[in-house]
């Protein structure tokens, strides 16, 4: 009996709503929400690589932790785009060669290691985005 009287609360609930709303209660107000990742620069450094390469980087980031990162580094320097438009080739080449001394200098503690299989698949899912 309980879960009837439960169904019947529902039901007036809605038609209470339905009453108030003059448009109708499946219309929607038509707000529009936008997201937006803050990246910091060390993430805005990675570059859009092709589909080919990112995959050889993931590889190469999963056995050998900071090896994909150093080598995507180098594709900066032939052209591939990054999320930092405003600094100079030179700098976000740095800061990949950074990101990928950062991987090999801890994944001692794992966290290297973990941190270099993130960004491989970062690389990937930004190369999955140019197609």
């Amino acid at each position: 009996m309980e879960p009837l009287h439960k169904d019947a609360e529902t039901a007036a609930a809605a038609a209470a709503v339905a009453a108030a709303d003059p448009r109708g209660a499946s219309s929607s107000s038509g707000v529009v929400v936008q997201v937006r990742e803050k990246k910091g620069p060390l993430r805005a450094a990675i570059p859009y690589m092709p589909f080919p390469v990112a995959v050889i980087c993931l590889f190469l980031n999963t056995f050998v932790p900071g090896l994909g990162t150093f080598v995507s580094a180098f594709t900066v320097l032939c052209g591939a785009r990054t999320d930092l438009p405003d600094r100079h080739v030179c700098c976000v080449f740095w800061l990949n060669i950074a990101a990928a001394l950062i991987q090999v200098l801890t994944a001692i503690v794992m966290v290297g290691w973990i941190m270099s299989i993130f960004w491989g698949m970062d690389m990937v899912i930004l190369a999955n985005g140019l197609f």
